[in-house]
């Protein structure tokens, strides 16, 4: 351990919000990783500015966490700082149509909070289980939405230490991507533009796409989600259905029967079976369809 980034991230968040050899298991919704050096959790926009200045400072790796809900990390775990924004740092905010979300408020809440005040556009996140700082780096969506549609701006927090507010127009916001992801900014809060509706309405849409969501994803395993991006004019899903891989294991990683775009653990898979599992997959389908899948899913750390 290097106690002085020890003492130092210490001094930024308190004692009690900094772990060593933390297995990021805990923290992935696959249930899958070896462990962190250091695993730290800000409280404020002062203290991820303080710590992430350190780590630069310094030359220490680190890495933004959300809810892991789209990320692998290798068995070995990962050799640096993983900065969790997320339990600590999910202030929800309401002003008429407008709504301020920190980056470490899960989807569902927000969705459950633009319920709770008759406002309309979040309904396709309700199922979502990630945060809405990931949201924003990715352009998260289901359903037909995704949350540029909604996406008024967004505060963040660069890589030299300055703190921005990009617009909507500034975003760059395509498929899975925006240039938050391409210049690696850290999201800290983001403003939302709503739609008034009758809680009614929002609820009945709410319940349709749970119960379509329920009904075709494989929600009783660990999985991140949708594993592959979807290429241009097909559905990953299909092509993985098509080329025989429903149902395909390595160790305890299996296509999910219920739906081949989801890779899930059956309980006991690696990191390496995943890995190992995606790679197979791509090279089937390439074989098939002479189309290259793309992972949505991000590794991370030594595999």
């Amino acid at each position: 351990m290097n106690q002085d980034l020890w003492n130092q991230l210490c001094a930024i968040v308190g004692s009690k919000n900094v772990y060593t050899n933390e297995p990021m298991k805990k923290h992935t919704t696959f249930r899958i990783g070896g462990p962190a050096d250091y695993y730290v959790i800000p409280e404020s926009e002062s203290q991820i500015a303080a710590a992430v200045k350190v780590c630069r400072a310094i030359g220490e790796p680190y890495y933004i966490l959300g809810n892991g809900s789209n990320l692998l990390v290798g068995d070995k775990g990962y050799r640096g700082v993983i900065l969790q924004i997320f339990k600590n740092y999910n202030r929800i905010t309401v002003n008429s149509q407008e709504m301020k979300v920190q980056a470490g408020a899960l989807l569902s809440k927000a969705a459950k909070t633009a319920l709770d005040y008759g406002l309309s556009g979040l309904e396709f996140a309700a199922g979502i289980p990630g945060t809405v700082g990931g949201a924003a780096v990715m352009n998260a969506g289901a359903y037909g939405g995704e949350i540029k549609d909604v996406l008024e701006s967004v505060t963040v927090l660069t890589r030299q230490g300055d703190i921005l507010t990009l617009s909507r127009a500034e975003l760059e916001m395509g498929y899975r991507t925006s240039i938050i992801e391409k210049k690696k900014y850290i999201v800290l809060e983001t403003r939302l533009i709503l739609q008034k509706k009758t809680k009614e309405e929002i609820s009945a849409r709410m319940e349709t796409l749970k119960e379509q969501r329920t009904g075709k994803q494989p929600l009783e395993y660990p999985s991140a989600g949708s594993t592959f991006k979807r290429p241009q004019g097909h559905f990953a899903g299909k092509l993985i259905m098509d080329s025989g891989l429903r149902g395909f294991s390595v160790g305890g990683a299996q296509v999910s029967e219920k739906h081949c775009g989801f890779v899930i653990n059956k309980g006991d898979a690696t990191a390496e079976d995943v890995r190992n599992l995606m790679n197979e997959v791509i090279k089937r389908v390439a074989e098939k369809f002479e189309i290259t899948l793309e992972p949505e899913v991000k590794m991370l750390g030594e595999f």
